[in-house]
């Protein structure tokens, strides 16, 4: 007996999982390139946007579970101390507004094929991996002290990302 994907249960095909699971991901980046912050604060940041993701495997939701479970095992748990690269994109504003515009499609996707409560649970999740990314590192500041712990652009974006997902 041939076994079936996941996603099947779900009902989505091969390229709606494939938006759904390459999202929480290109949230953590955009998130991150929403402001300049420096390799230090940029690898916290993909640090702390990997264990959001990885937490997602003990959601009571069945779909935010699945996703995240296939994630970590794409890119690797972070409890076994595996780490993501450092993405830099060539032009964040052009990144950022993909992401967003991605968001909203996967939402519109979810409103057509799953409960209020997964669609809920997963764009809650979505929006939490963005906070945890944006209050990972303070931007600014002189040696790692004082600045903002969310910069403007950072707020922005998470703010941006949450409309978006529930308009």
């Amino acid at each position: 007996m041939i076994e079936q994907p996941a996603y099947t249960g779900f009902g989505f095909s091969d390229e709606e999982w494939g938006l759904l699971v390459g999202l929480p991901q290109s949230v953590l980046t955009a998130a991150s390139a929403a402001e300049s912050d420096g390799t230090r604060r940029t690898m916290a940041e993909s640090a702390a946007g990997l264990e959001g993701i990885a937490a997602g495997r003990e959601s009571a939701s069945p779909l935010v579970a699945a996703v995240a479970g296939e994630i970590v095992g794409r890119v690797g748990d972070p409890e076994a101390g595996e780490e993501l690269p450092v993405i830099a994109p060539a032009d964040p504003r052009a990144m950022i507004d993909d992401v967003l515009a991605r968001a909203g499609q996967a939402a519109a996707l979810l409103a057509a094929r799953v409960d209020e409560g997964q669609a809920g649970a997963y764009k809650h999740w979505l929006v939490e991996i963005a906070e945890q990314v944006v209050t990972a590192a303070p931007s600014g500041g002189i040696l790692g002290l004082g600045g903002d712990v969310v910069s403007d652009s950072e707020r922005r974006f998470r703010d941006r990302l949450s409309q978006v997902l529930n308009d």
